[in-house]
């Protein structure tokens, strides 16, 4: 696949030229039809959702739970630096019969 920066078209936007197999043309063939959308846009939407399900393979499994991580006084000084352990308590605790 063939990537050229800043194409003449416009300074903010990135034109991509790229070979597919007969499965993956058709794809994108159905796509457009069954969308209504135009191969830029296809391509586009497609990137943004792969990106996303990369994004949150990378991301540490408690990432979600990040902005609740210090802001209830538990009683206990070491809370911070035991956190995974103790949410996974909390967890157990829950879902316990």
């Amino acid at each position: 696949m063939a990537y050229m920066k800043n194409s003449p078209a416009s300074a903010t936007e990135s034109r991509i030229n790229a070979r597919l197999d007969a499965h993956a043309t058709a794809q994108l063939e159905y796509l457009t039809a069954t969308t209504g959308l135009g191969v830029s846009e296809v391509v586009r939407a497609s990137l943004a959702h792969y990106y996303q399900a990369q994004r949150a393979q990378q991301a540490p499994v408690l990432r979600h739970l990040a902005p609740l991580v210090g802001r209830y006084r538990s009683g206990r000084a070491d809370t911070s630096a035991r956190v995974k352990e103790v949410v996974a308590e909390h967890l157990a605790r829950k879902v316990a019969p």
